[in-house]
């Protein structure tokens, strides 16, 4: 059986930047293999494994992304710092004087993001946000040569945060980096080892996918691969517990439960499957939470959109302070989430499926 608060911790200090997820699905790798008959990836490095039902059987997506927010070398300057370019949504008052890795072919090489001493800032300079063109990495290099030869770092070399996760003062929460979706991917990981002996009707497509955070790239080619006749997309969401944030720009709450979104920038769930995944949550006692977003893009809306098209929903662990180098989640909520896609799982069957699928 799996050891969830360590595969936690495991997931989320793996670095693993949108285009440069190796380390992430080398551990996907090994946790998913036990659980599928096959696993391979696809053209752009989303691992796909199944687990098969009978022959020409209906194909259920379960999907999780691999990558996280990260930055890119853009270029060194002469006196030996790194200038850089995002990968993925960062705030730029949140990448201010934080501790990076750069993945270099030699090494890793430590870095931080410098920023001007408030000692010598005029008052007009302390109110305000320094844009990211601004910002740069101290690799403590002499200069250029020296940043090139001795710490091998040349422009495309991926970085990442460095933010050890934690047990959060022995409480239910974790504290770590990139659970948007590290969280996703330990869902996926108990769904499948949860489901290891039951006998279904249908395939079961775990996937996970990369470069979501730069446009839901890997998404997009694995659907096509796999296509999905029911899409379940396992994310991070959106927690408003917290002061800062209003109700009004998110709902859930950590501690709670699972949730699912009804609506995010990138696509509306299929109404049918919603009540699908509510009815089931009533039925097995957990308590389910709804999150409706003006913005977020996921995974689920490439599934949705693949071929002739496919119900698909996001489901959810609450996240606090996404992201940024140390956001939060509970552990508890992932038990949920997993027990939920479980019970939908099994739930499923052929006219349930096709039910699903059927607007007549």
């Amino acid at each position: 059986m799996i050891n969830l608060e360590s595969l936690l911790l495991e997931l989320s200090n793996a670095p693993g930047p949108s285009g440069f997820e190796n380390p992430v699905r080398e551990i996907m790798k090994r946790e998913l293999s036990p659980f599928v008959d096959s696993l391979d990836t696809d053209g752009m490095g989303s691992l796909i494994g199944i687990k098969n039902g009978p022959s020409n059987s209906p194909n259920i997506m379960l999907s999780a992304h691999m990558d996280e927010v990260g930055l890119l070398v853009r270029y060194i300057t002469d006196e030996g710092f790194i200038k850089f370019q995002n990968l993925g949504g960062w705030l730029d008052q949140a990448i201010i004087g934080q501790r990076w890795q750069i993945l270099t072919s030699k090494r890793t090489v430590l870095g931080i993001t410098g920023i001007k001493t408030p000692h010598v800032m005029s008052t007009e300079e302390r109110g305000k946000v320094f844009k990211g063109e601004n910002l740069f990495l101290d690799v403590g290099a002499q200069n250029k040569v020296d940043a090139e030869n001795r710490l091998g770092i040349k422009p495309g070399d991926p970085i990442a945060p460095v933010s050890d996760a934690t047990r959060l003062n022995d409480s239910e929460f974790i504290l770590g980096k990139a659970w948007d979706d590290r969280a996703g991917l330990a869902v996926l990981v108990g769904v499948m080892e949860s489901v290891k002996d039951s006998d279904l009707p249908f395939n079961i497509c775990a996937v996970a996918t990369v470069q979501e955070e730069i446009g839901l790239r890997g998404a997009h080619t694995s659907s096509y691969a796999v296509n999905p006749d029911i899409g379940l997309n396992l994310e991070s969401g959106v927690a408003g517990d917290y002061p800062s944030i209003s109700q009004y720009e998110a709902q859930e709450k950590l501690g709670d439960g699972p949730a699912i979104f009804l609506h995010d920038s990138s696509m509306l769930p299929n109404l049918k499957l919603r009540d699908f995944v509510i009815d089931t949550a009533k039925a097995s006692d957990i308590n389910l939470q709804f999150n409706v977003l003006s913005g977020y893009g996921q995974d689920g809306a490439e599934m949705q959109k693949s071929f002739e098209g496919a119900p698909a929903i996001n489901i959810t662990v609450p996240t606090r302070y996404l992201h940024s180098h140390n956001s939060i989640i509970s552990i508890k909520d992932v038990e949920k989430a997993i027990g939920l896609v479980r019970q939908c799982i099994l739930q499923l069957n052929l006219e349930k499926i096709k039910n699903l699928k059927n607007f007549d």
